[in-house]
């Protein structure tokens, strides 16, 4: 007797998201989805992922985003895991004590979703546009 097709795997996948040793459950990274969904949460995690470590108020400069504006999303982006608030016991040179930065998972859905996306766009644009 011959084992199941390659479409039967594909179902079994399919049903068992994410795979049975995940890290996390499919609900987190629906989550991160969605946080990143919002542009200017992925503005800041562009920024974060391109620039590296920043406070909020370099972030508020380098975006134009308001404060209050800003914080919220800022929060909204911890709490689901791509950007991780980091505080200093001493201030920088900058005086800067509390600074944020994209969080490994925060790095990897970005350039794995939406850049890698945009690429494909590009590709597409130049060999058929």
């Amino acid at each position: 007797m011959t084992g199941p097709s390659d479409d039967d795997d594909r179902g079994n996948e399919e049903r068992n998201l994410p795979p049975e040793h995940s890290i996390l459950p499919l609900e987190a990274y629906l989550e991160m989805q969605r946080a990143i969904g919002n542009e200017h949460r992925f503005r800041i995690l562009n920024t974060l992922v391109g620039e590296g470590d920043m406070s909020a108020t370099e972030l508020r400069e380098e975006l134009g985003v308001r404060g209050n504006t800003l914080h919220s999303h800022l929060d909204e982006l911890t709490d689901v895991g791509l950007v991780e608030n980091r505080k200093r016991k001493t201030p920088s040179s900058r005086g800067i004590y509390s600074y944020y930065r994209a969080s490994a998972m925060g790095e990897a859905i970005l350039e794995h979703g939406l850049r890698e996306l945009l690429r494909r766009e590009w590709e597409s644009l130049e060999t058929y546009g």
